[in-house]
């Protein structure tokens, strides 16, 4: 991954808006300490148009940033959590050859995109589930039931919000690339 200061300050300013955004006055309470956090939507969007490794760092300094604010301490292993999951959601741009940046988002896409949200919340909040049950003797009920809850509706959450959004992307590449023809 290329450190450069472009890079830095995107990972800044995603990690600034997901970690704001992510706070419990923006997220829809589910459990104890889980909240559904629209955030999400932001974590995904920096993800797909920067790769996983913008991904990975804007979701963990990003869950750094809501802990603190929060006023629940820090969790490492559900801020190491969100950086699997911008990770994960990263690779899309690779695994579709770029077709969004060249302005196409075809059905294909929207159900890998989904598919990515919903692996990479698995993998990173079961990490996260796992971490605490060993870690911090959390019981493996109550982690198992916050990560089928934050995974679910986090996939089905940045779905939605993130067609939207990615629609909006390919719309506005593909007008891009018009003109650059023209």
């Amino acid at each position: 991954m290329n450190f450069s200061a472009k890079t830095v300050v995107i990972i800044a300013i995603g990690a600034a808006l997901y970690g704001i955004g992510g706070l419990p006055m923006f997220g829809i309470p589910v459990f104890a300490n889980t909240t559904l956090k629209p955030a999400m939507a932001i974590l995904a969007l920096f993800s797909v148009l920067f790769g996983p490794g913008v991904g990975f760092f804007v979701g963990f300094i990003g869950h750094w940033v809501t802990d603190l604010f929060a006023g629940w301490g820090v969790w490492l292993t559900w801020v190491l959590g969100s950086g699997i999951v911008g990770m994960v959601i990263g690779f899309f741009p690779m695994l579709t050859k770029n077709r969004l940046k060249y302005g196409r988002f075809p059905t294909i896409d929207i159900v890998l995109f989904s598919l990515l949200a919903l692996l990479g919340n698995v993998l990173g909040y079961g990490c996260s589930a796992f971490l605490d049950t060993l870690l911090y003797a959390e019981p493996f009920t109550k982690v198992f039931i916050q990560l089928c809850i934050i995974a679910a509706g986090n996939a089905l959450l940045v779905t939605v919000v993130g067609y939207f959004i990615l629609q909006s992307v390919a719309k506005r590449n593909s007008q891009y690339r018009n003109l650059e023809e023209a």
